[in-house]
């Protein structure tokens, strides 16, 4: 019998110094059986860190022709496509090939440098495309914070990330890739 996904509740305020957001939002989300608490935090720091009022959480690895996270205009083009991980360099293509703007969260320490090295010459062309890694430490310090209930605390300044929940507070800095 497969496994149904986990619910997480998770109320996420966002404070966004750099771009002047801020804003509360309060996420559902289905952590697939197959998917590890680092990639469910990684997730909604994305979120956070993309914030806005029509951004979405997606079916996410349930479903193989939609991101993990989504922003589409009110006519329902898509303007930003969130893949998570270390996307091969066809899902690259066709995702810039479908929104605006895409961005790729790479983690995973040394195996995303080997993703990057691979694909980096084959993703110059895409003038849409934007690739930050999370450095291991740091998204492994995010995944002990994960509960079933969180309220998840986000402050970006000057491209710095501070997330916390409860008393724990994990410093996030992003690597722009490209």
């Amino acid at each position: 019998m497969a496994q149904k996904s986990t619910v997480y509740k998770v109320e996420l305020s966002v404070s966004d110094m750099d771009r002047n957001y801020y804003e509360t939002h309060k996420l559902t989300v289905a952590k697939h059986p197959s998917e590890t608490d680092e990639r469910l935090m990684v997730r909604v720091l994305a979120f956070a860190l993309n914030a806005h009022e029509h951004l979405e959480m997606t079916k996410g690895l349930s479903t193989d022709d939609e991101p993990d996270v989504w922003q589409k205009s009110l006519s329902g083009e898509l303007e930003l496509w969130i893949a998570l991980g270390q996307p091969s360099e066809k899902v690259v293509r066709q995702s810039c090939g479908k929104a605006d703007n895409v961005i790729v969260y790479a983690y995973g320490g040394r195996s995303a440098e080997i993703w990057w090295d691979k694909i980096r010459n084959s993703t110059a062309r895409f003038d849409n495309l934007r690739v930050v890694n999370l450095a291991e430490a740091e998204t492994g310090a995010l995944a002990k914070l994960a509960s079933r209930a969180m309220r998840v605390q986000v402050n970006i300044q000057d491209g710095d990330v501070m997330v916390s929940v409860d008393d724990e507070i994990v410093y996030v800095t992003p690597d722009n890739w490209k």
